[in-house]
C-alpha cells in the first residue's frame, strides 16, 4: 500500500514546508480536521528528530491559528495514535488537529478520554457525516491561502 501521506492528493494539500505537510484529514471527524505529518516517513515518534518534533508543534500552532481564524473555531482536540494498537491506521505519525464549536457533540464532556474509554464516537460512526463533514472547495482554497499567508513564519 502506498503511504497517503507521502504522497498526498494535492486537493487535500494545504500547507507544506521542507520538515511537514498540513492535509485535510480524508475521514473528517468535524469540519476542518486537520493532519499535521512529517514529510519523512516514520512511523514512531521516537524515530523523529529534534527539529522534526519542533515542527509538528508549530504545525499544530498555525493550524489552530489558521482554523480559528478562517473558520471561527471555538476549541480543539488535538492528539495522535501512537500504534496500531492505539487506533493507527495509517503507519505514518501524524497529529490530528480537531476543530470543536458549541453544540457539534452531544456530550463533549472527556474529549480524548473517549478514545480509551471504547464509547461510540458521534462523529465518526456514519459515512454521511464524513461527508457532511469535508470542506467545500471554496472552503479549502480559503485554508490553502491563509496557510501560504502565514507558512513562513512556521518554516
Amino acid at each position: 500500500m502506498e503511504c497517503p501521506f507521502c504522497r498526498p492528493p494535492r486537493e487535500g494539500l494545504l500547507y507544506e514546508n521542507g520538515l511537514i505537510r498540513i492535509l485535510l484529514d480524508a475521514y473528517p471527524a468535524n469540519r476542518g480536521h486537520l493532519l499535521v505529518v512529517p514529510r519523512r516517513h516514520v512511523e514512531r515518534w521516537e524515530e523523529l528528530g529534534e527539529e522534526e518534533k519542533v515542527a509538528l508543534i508549530r504545525g499544530m500552532e498555525l493550524a489552530m491559528e489558521v482554523l480559528r481564524e478562517t473558520l471561527k473555531v471555538e476549541a480543539f482536540n488535538v492528539g495522535m495514535n501512537l500504534g496500531r494498537e492505539a487506533g493507527q491506521t495509517v503507519p505514518h505519525l501524524h497529529l490530528h488537529v480537531i476543530p470543536r464549536w458549541k453544540g457539534d457533540s452531544k456530550n463533549p464532556r472527556g474529549g480524548v478520554r473517549k478514545a480509551v474509554l471504547d464509547l461510540e464516537d458521534e462523529n465518526l460512526n456514519l459515512k454521511e457525516r464524513w461527508e457532511r463533514n469535508r470542506l467545500k472547495p471554496d472552503e479549502m482554497n480559503t485554508l490553502r491561502e491563509a496557510f501560504n499567508k502565514r507558512g513562513s513564519r512556521f518554516s
